[in-house]
């Protein structure tokens, strides 16, 4: 299958020599989405985990900590580096899933709910990201402003992919059920584009999207006891193997540089 991709979009605003930076995100490659759905299933297990062996404050409190920090850390580079932008994937798949949980398990906000509400979120950060900048391809991301706009989505998406997988495995498709609905729902963009009826852009979003409810239903297929339709792996050992694995693919792209492409230094 055709590797789904955003393309360049030519930018109305262009930036100025002391603002442009190198591209900060990864080029889009098959080891970007093995990543990008790994780091939804450590995140979801993680959370759960972290909520269980502090409590839900504590680990809302440390995972908020460590997710600021992570960004500051990316914020301060002028050019992408592996470690230390999967590294806030990461944190942000953390507390996505941490967001939406509180809703639902702390606020008591149904899933029905909390699923449209941050389509909503999303769609507005898109609508905003666009007004300001004309793109939304992520191969221009060459400012502190377009990186801001980026991580916005891109925690809107773990948390609007969070509660959309708790939502279908609580309504009847269980957690290997929603496995497979989303891997197939996965195939509709990457179709579409590869046919020609859906542009880059908005397939690679959509992807991106989908990706997190079907790592998270993976990983809590794999974890959760079998009462609750799941493999009873543990939290722990598939979080751990997930991370193991994390740490794998990363660090091969960090020795390879797979992942840079035409990335060019400022």
């Amino acid at each position: 299958m055709r590797i789904m991709t955003a393309e360049p979009v030519l930018d109305e605003r262009p930036l100025t020599p002391a603002r442009q930076l190198a591209n900060k995100v990864p080029e889009v490659t098959v080891y970007f989405w093995i990543i990008k759905v790994l780091t939804t299933g450590m995140g979801e297990t993680a959370s759960d985990l972290l909520a269980r062996t502090l409590g839900p404050i504590p680990a809302v409190a440390l995972g908020g900590l460590a997710l600021v920090a992570s960004l500051a850390v990316q914020f301060t580079l002028r050019r992408y580096v592996a470690w230390v932008y999967w590294t806030a994937v990461v944190m942000v798949s953390v507390f996505g899933t941490m967001a939406a949980d509180v809703l639902h398990v702390g606020l008591g906000v149904p899933y029905a709910v909390s699923t449209p509400a941050f389509l909503v979120v999303l769609a507005a950060v898109f609508a905003l990201w666009y007004a300001s900048e004309r793109t939304l391809s992520i191969h221009t991301i060459r400012s502190r402003r377009r990186e801001a706009f980026y991580w916005a989505a891109v925690l809107a998406t773990f948390a609007l992919g969070t509660a959309a997988g708790d939502l279908t495995a609580t309504v009847g498709f269980g957690y290997l059920g929603s496995v497979a609905l989303f891997a197939a729902a996965i195939c509709v963009p990457a179709l579409a584009h590869r046919f020609g009826a859906l542009g880059a852009v908005t397939a690679f979003w959509t992807a991106y999207v989908i990706t997190r409810p079907l790592g998270a239903s993976l990983a809590d297929w794999m974890a959760l006891p079998h009462t609750r339709g799941g493999l009873a792996l543990g939290l722990a050992p598939v979080t751990l193997a997930w991370t193991v694995a994390i740490i794998g693919f990363v660090g091969y792209l960090a020795v390879s540089q797979r992942d840079r492409g035409a990335h060019a230094a400022v």
